[in-house]
């Protein structure tokens, strides 16, 4: 699979690729209106084991919701969750590792009393069973409930097989007891190297979910990974679909193509995710994001038509030519 270059001058966010439009502002340039969004429901897929649908859009708080005991961002995180509710998603996903990100997020969801309405999911990564379990005791009294809809074990790419057996056992006791719904493994670093072990814990462990990185810039697991997961009836989440800002970097002064139309993407962030959700094995995508308007635009990603695989090989075409 040819890899898609990237500049290696600095990386621009969001933010600063839509400023290079000049004479554009933000939200026309997002196509963020929420009257619009409103028209077409956000889609939603099953989760194989269950059934359960869950929409296909959520929101991840690694570095965004580190912010502590800051007043002002806790206000604009509140308001993300709050445009995430109302656009029709639900799925919010932290982690020990993510600083103050799991507090923040629990003391968020009890203020707005919308615990209930939210798939939460969070991780663990702390090795042999007693430190695990102090971990995980303590990320529910930060998320400030007694039950999580996944626990995930964080970063199995490099773990010892014997240790995330056991790990993965302690887990199901918890789900038996009802404290886990659902239960799986992730995986945030060299994904390409870890595509392996996780398509054999997969067929070993009979796993609820996995998480793994894909995007535009990196896609080892559209080879086999993502086959895999809809065989064995793994749900599959997403995170890091913007390469940590790579992908904004790469269409820098660009504006999105015309024929994004076709999958009605009306924004880069659009047309990034899209790229993802055509892939049906895919569940749910959850860029992290500080903005409501962001969230929205993320939202109408979920929302009408998605590309086919002659639109998805040109998108990476196009991707590649902007290097």
């Amino acid at each position: 699979m040819k890899a898609i270059c990237f500049p290696t001058r600095r990386l621009f966010s969001r933010r600063e690729v839509l400023a290079f439009g000049a004479g554009i502002s933000a939200a026309a340039a997002l196509r963020i209106a929420p009257a619009r969004a409103a028209e077409k429901a956000l889609l939603t897929r099953p989760i194989p084991r269950t059934g359960e649908r869950l929409p296909v859009v959520g929101l991840g708080t690694a570095i965004i919701f580190d912010i502590g005991n800051d007043v002002s961002k806790r206000a604009e995180r509140r308001q993300v969750i709050q445009t995430m509710l109302e656009g029709g998603a639900r799925l919010i996903d932290t982690a020990p590792s993510y600083g103050t990100a799991e507090s923040v997020t629990g003391d968020l969801l009890a203020e707005m009393q919308v615990r209930e309405r939210v798939f939460l999911a969070t991780k663990v990564r702390v090795a042999g069973r007693d430190g695990a379990v102090s971990e995980m005791q303590q990320s529910l009294r930060r998320l400030r409930t007694d039950k999580l809809d996944l626990m995930q074990i964080h970063n199995v790419g490099y773990a010892d097989r014997g240790q995330t057996a056991s790990q993965l056992a302690l887990l199901r006791e918890w789900k038996d007891r009802s404290v886990f719904r659902y239960i799986g493994v992730t995986h945030s670093q060299d994904q390409e190297r870890a595509n392996d072990q996780l398509m054999d814990m997969m067929r070993r462990e009979k796993l609820d979910f996995i998480q793994v990185n894909y995007s535009l810039a990196e896609r080892s697991v559209e080879q086999q990974l993502l086959a895999v997961a809809a065989d064995t009836g793994t749900a599959v989440l997403v995170n890091l679909p913007f390469a940590r800002g790579r992908l904004f970097s790469a269409v820098r002064g660009r504006p999105v193509p015309d024929w994004a139309a076709e999958f009605d993407a009306a924004s880069w962030g659009q047309f990034f995710l899209k790229y993802i959700l055509a892939q049906p094995a895919v569940n749910c995508v959850m860029p992290g994001t500080d903005k409501p308007e962001y969230m929205v635009d993320n939202l109408n990603a979920g929302r009408g038509r998605l590309p086919d695989a002659g639109l998805r090989k040109k998108m990476v075409e196009f991707l590649a030519s902007s290097g």
